[in-house]
């Protein structure tokens, strides 16, 4: 499945009114009107990202040549909400294990963090609305299949989505190099694993939210992990002492 850039006033409509994922809303700067106020007032409803750009940045973003002052980018693959993640854990009769991520904006990291989510047992991935990768064609094909297996929900806020969901009982550990050793850390029951932008890592008031900050043995001459590998990292070090917990 690939992603979709959609334009023309009617068309952007119907993608709302469809309940297609809308990513993101490009809007000829200045226009008013009637029919793309009511696409906007449609955009704010789905509190999807509506950037007000100039026409020639819409000419450039067009692909037909015809986009009538409006253009939508689709998302490749359908969001789920954090319940379908929560319900998978308890379909599966396991504490909830779910990927948090705080503004990754490199698609390859997104699908190479999705499919590790899988392989590594995870019930789902968490990614905000704002500024990160979306479910883009890069992120399916790279997630390798596993985006068909391995639900990603969108959420407006992180830190309150952690907040909210430390209430039913999931602690979250976040990836910090500040932190303490990961090995020395319980990691085992209902967790949410949190890894940070790429070049800025975990936000402070995410980083607040958590209850432990883990940090990754370093013994090289360069000081950080590319975020997808640092997700790896972590995850299978939990994954590692769930086995153990159970023996």
């Amino acid at each position: 499945m690939s992603s979709e850039q959609i334009e023309g006033r009617n068309a952007v409509m119907e993608a709302f009114r469809a309940g297609r994922g809308v990513d993101k809303l490009f809007i000829l700067d200045g226009c008013q009107d009637g029919p793309v106020r009511s696409i906007a007032r449609e955009a704010r409803k789905h509190d999807t990202i509506i950037n007000y750009v100039s026409k020639e940045r819409l000419d450039q973003l067009s692909e037909t040549g015809a986009h009538q002052g409006v253009i939508a980018q689709v998302a490749a693959f359908e969001y789920a909400e954090v319940e379908d993640i929560l319900n998978k854990a308890r379909e599966k009769g396991e504490p909830p294990f779910i990927f948090v991520l705080d503004n990754i904006e490199d698609p390859h990291n997104l699908g190479a963090i999705i499919r590790t989510a899988n392989l590594a047992g995870a019930h789902g991935v968490i990614i905000p609305k704002r500024r990160a990768a979306g479910l883009s064609a890069t992120v399916v094909k790279t997630s390798a299949g596993a985006i068909n297996y391995t639900p990603v929900a969108k959420v407006t806020n992180v830190a309150k989505t952690i907040e909210e969901l430390k209430e039913q009982g999931i602690w979250f550990v976040c990836a910090d190099m500040g932190g303490e050793v990961m090995y020395r850390l319980n990691l085992t029951g209902p967790i949410g694993l949190v890894i940070g932008n790429e070049g800025e890592g975990v936000s402070r008031l995410v980083r607040e939210k958590c209850d432990y900050i883990a940090s990754i043995p370093m013994k090289g001459d360069i000081d950080s992990l590319n975020a997808s590998v640092a997700a790896g990292v972590l995850a299978y070090e939990i994954v590692r002492q769930r086995i153990q917990s159970v023996k």
